[in-house]
């Protein structure tokens, strides 16, 4: 609350100060990179007062080509046409815009800061778009902070997620806009508006990174940002900005008591951001001192500025104790971080009120001067804030894949068009269904062949013509052609799916090896988790193969037996009468009222069955789009709905079709009824014998015949069409998995790169003494000191065999004779000397890396695919043995040392 009061107490006092922020810029700059072992940040120094600014150096990207996966995607998902192209124009766009941001060295300019941010604003407008999961585009991003060494390299990190490469980004950003900060010219009002905008800015780009990496990344990043680093570097940035404030404030000497509070906060800052840091290890050594002198600076500036204000109201015993304290944390500054900061001119300016206040002092108000811990407390008051981050963050951002919709809606879209279709199915299912029936009850009770065969001797005229549609349809070598096809579909379908699964199954054992060779230093994601969801699709696939297979057992079988039949009706009328049995006439019923009523009920239901063929087709060219109602869904409420919105689309659209569907079949059960019954009435007048039975069966069959060839025709066509269809989708499903799996095998080279690198680094034996006579030998008579190789024949027995040493100690090397003639051992063992005063760095082993592996191919061929297994070979260090002679424990070497490739000396005493 008082840091509230404070505040707005400065706004009321100075609006304009608020508005027009920050400090002077002086007439000439110094810039001094500050580096250590693992990373540089930078300080930029001005002369006149020294102003020093830390600013963080920017991550460095591997290269990625966007266009492949992305394009892939497109071409896959939208139709071509228009938008297809302006998407294919898209991705180039976008992939043009990363090697800008990311592919060459940024300049120190507003301009540069634009094109990180629009490719920032550009990741969070595809980011829903595109299933970057399913892509599996890895970004390889180096650590900031990290210099590598001579062997190790540098550290850094691949992932395939584009949270990734979004928090990499913004560091970018943050790190950019802090260079930019630190560049700005400090003696204009417009350089110092610019600097705080900037601070500001980078530390909401860091805070942004603290918040959300964790969730983005799902794994531990690398140290740089890490949140415990990336919270640090945004309170540093903050408190820059704060004292950018006090830079300007003093500037345009504001009244001491917003100075003081404006400096105090601005120590706060500070001594936070120190605390923070202490414990930093990947931040470079320089940061420390950096930020505990402007602690004191800006804590010194406050008391001066408190000091004034006590003078103003005569209290100067007070004005003397803060002056005190003043002089104290200068001098502090001055002694422990003089290599970092002026203090020079606060010094001096604090030095010289001191002096006047302590002469006025004594001389004419002899004020007590108190203790300092009795000094009341200076007040605070902050004017930043970290930047929010809120895309867009370029005022300047088009989003180069507008008209793309996000998956979310392309999701809800899939699940939208899944529900229509399993309505129409169900109408158009039911319709067939009565169809099916209908033509079924009028097969077993022989209409209408009976009504048309009174003669008892001539071929029914129904009976033609269901032989001629099935001879026009190509009668059975159609129907056995497609029969004969569904096998050789199949197998091709079971063959993408086996080759899919066996390419996940052989890199999860790759992957288990490896991960059993190298325990938990293996640290990505099991494959085995990883291909859950594949394999739970891959296993969808397989039983809709297996329910396949029965249906078309179901087919042949039904085809078997009506096979004779089916034959039948595609043989000449003549041979097609012949094989009809003849019966005795029943002419007498040609004008009974019974034959005249089924034949009205008949056409009745024919009419009925045109009718739903008609309702069918209306039922089929039904279509909406739902994507406007779920992209303002999306919008309102951040989610979709989607079954609530679709059913209620659905019934809006397929509710008259409904009810009118189900009229017809009401229309049809009843006429059948009526048409039962007549034609038991037809039958009771007939003249029963066996030879008009045999000729009625006969008729049966044949009406049985050809319809079960429309069905079966039309079963193995769709059957035919769905293994085509599946055969696209099994497709993809197999470049998913080549996909995934080759993105697999980079990551993996990656991290056995990395374990390479850091098992180099690894001192390779422990730490013992170092014996006398492997250290020092002997001096000869002459008084000079020979270097005696150790391959030279010795008379005496030799000591155990060792690895070759180090180089020479520089000591022992200053030394050292010219080589000459080889001395002999002494015949008794060498006395024990103390080890050499220099420690020796630890050898280096020769690691041989993992055996070698193959290239995944980048061509698919369904057919033919390429075995890639990558053969399992154990890991055998190679190289030398530990040299004696250890490090101390207190400064172990950071990087192991190369030893000189050259035959081995013994050291000289």
């Amino acid at each position: 609350m008082e840091v509230g009061r404070n505040r707005k107490e400065v706004e009321e006092n100075c609006d304009h100060f608020y508005f027009s922020m920050v400090t002077r810029k002086c007439s000439a700059f110094v810039f001094v990179r500050l580096q250590c072992s693992h990373s540089p940040l930078e300080l930029c120094f001005t002369r006149a007062q020294m102003a020093t600014f830390i600013s963080v150096p920017l991550k460095k990207s591997s290269e990625v080509d966007l266009v492949k996966p992305l394009s892939k995607f497109v071409t896959s998902t939208y139709p071509p046409g228009e938008e297809q192209t302006e998407s294919l124009r898209a991705v180039e766009e976008l992939n043009k815009l990363r090697k800008s941001a990311l592919g060459r060295p940024l300049d120190k300019h507003e301009s540069s800061l634009e094109i990180l941010l629009r490719y920032y604003d550009q990741l969070c407008a595809i980011e829903p778009k595109f299933p970057f999961t399913e892509l599996c585009l890895t970004f390889t991003w180096k650590d900031a902070f990290d210099k590598g060494s001579l062997f190790g390299g540098s550290v850094k990190l691949a992932l395939a997620s584009l949270g990734y490469e979004k928090t990499c980004v913004l560091f970018n950003v943050g790190a950019l806009a802090s260079q930019i900060a630190s560049e700005q010219n400090l003696d204009n009002d417009e350089g110092l508006k610019t600097a705080a905008k900037f601070y500001q800015l980078a530390s909401g780009a860091f805070a942004h990174i603290k918040d959300t990496v964790l969730s983005a990344l799902n794994r531990e990043p690398t140290m740089d940002i890490s949140p415990e680093t990336v919270g640090t570097l945004s309170q540093i940035m903050l408190s820059q900005a704060q004292e950018v404030f006090v830079l300007k404030a003093t500037a345009d000497k504001m009244k001491d008591a917003i100075v003081a509070k404006l400096a105090n906060q601005a120590a706060d800052y500070y001594g936070d951001a120190f605390k923070q840091c202490q414990y930093k290890e990947n931040l470079p050594k320089e940061v420390l001192p950096v930020l505990a002198a402007k602690h004191c600076m800006m804590q010194a500036t406050a008391e001066l500025h408190q000091s004034a204000l006590a003078h103003q109201k005569k209290k100067f015993g007070e004005e003397i104790a803060r002056l005190q304290h003043a002089t104290e944390l200068v001098k502090t500054a001055a002694s422990r971080y003089d290599e970092y900061v002026n203090v020079k001119d606060l010094s001096d300016k604090i030095s010289r009120a001191l002096t006047a206040a302590k002469k006025d002092n004594d001389f004419i108000y002899h004020d007590r001067v108190p203790e300092v811990k009795d000094l009341e407390h200076i007040g605070k008051a902050s004017l930043v804030k970290a930047t929010a981050i809120q895309t867009p963050l370029s005022q300047k951002f088009t989003d180069l894949f507008e008209k793309m919709v996000p998956m979310a809606v392309q999701q809800s879209m899939s699940a939208a068009n899944s529900r229509k279709a399993d309505t129409v199915n169900r109408l158009t299912g039911s319709m067939r269904e009565a169809t099916n029936l209908c033509n079924g009850v009028l097969a077993s009770l022989n209409l209408p062949a009976a009504l048309e065969d009174l003669s008892g001797d001539a071929v029914p005229q129904s009976i033609l013509e269901k032989s001629r549609a099935v001879v026009q349809q190509g009668g059975l070598q159609s129907i056995e052609q497609l029969i004969k096809d569904l096998p050789e579909l199949l197998q091709r379908n079971r063959e993408i799916l086996d080759e899919s699964l066996k390419m996940l199954d052989d890199e999860e054992t790759t992957d288990n090896e490896l991960r059993g060779k190298f325990n938990q230093r293996w640290n990505r994601t099991p494959s085995g988790d990883l291909y859950k969801p594949l394999r739970a699709e891959g296993n969808n696939f397989r039983n809709i193969l297996d329910k396949a297979v029965q249906a078309d057992q179901v087919v042949k079988e039904r085809y078997t037996a009506h096979c004779e039949m089916i034959a039948l009706l595609c043989k000449p009328e003549n041979e097609l009468s012949a094989a009809i049995p003849s019966a005795n006439p029943a002419k007498t019923l040609q004008g009974s009222e019974v034959v005249n009523v089924l034949r009205a009920q008949l056409a009745q239901l024919d009419e009925v069955k045109r009718e739903r063929e008609v309702l069918e087709g209306e039922v089929k060219s039904v279509t909406f789009d739902m994507t406007a109602k779920f992209l303002t869904a999306l919008a309102q409420d951040g989610a979709i709905n989607e079954e609530t919105l679709t059913s209620s689309e659905l019934d809006t659209r397929y509710g008259s079709h409904t009810q009118r569907v189900q009229q017809n079949l009401r229309r049809q059960e009843e006429l059948l009824s009526q048409i039962q019954v007549s034609h038991q009435e037809f039958s009771a007048l007939k003249q029963s014998n066996s030879e008009a039975n045999n000729r009625e069966e006969v008729l049966k069959k044949l009406a049985s015949a050809h319809d079960s060839y429309i069905e079966i025709s039309c079963n193995i066509k769709e059957g035919t069409k769905f293994y085509n269809d599946l055969t696209e989708i099994l497709l993809k499903f197999q470049n998913k998995c080549s996909d995934i799996v080759f993105a697999r095998k980079t990551e993996r080279d990656e991290l056995l790169k990395e374990l390479q690198q850091s098992i180099a680094r690894e001192p390779s034996a422990p730490s013992f003494n170092v014996p006398s006579y492997q250290s020092n030998t002997p001096a000869p008579a002459s008084g000079g000191l020979t270097p005696v190789p150790r391959t030279q024949p010795q008379a005496k027995p030799q000591p155990p065999a060792r690895p070759p040493l180090p180089n020479i100690t520089p000591q022992a090397a200053s030394t050292s004779a010219p080589v000459s003639t080889p001395v002999a051992p002494s015949s008794t063992n060498p006395p024990p000397v103390a080890p050499p005063s220099q420690a020796q760095g630890p050898p280096y082993s020769t690691y041989q890396g993992y055996p070698g592996y193959y290239q995944m191919p980048m061509a698919y061929n369904p057919y033919a695919y390429g075995q890639f297994n990558m053969p399992y070979m154990p890991y055998q260090a190679q190289g030398q043995a530990g040299y004696p002679g250890a490090p101390p424990a207190q400064q172990p070497y950071p990087y192991p040392q190369q030893p000189p490739q050259q035959q081995p000396y013994y050291p000289q005493q």
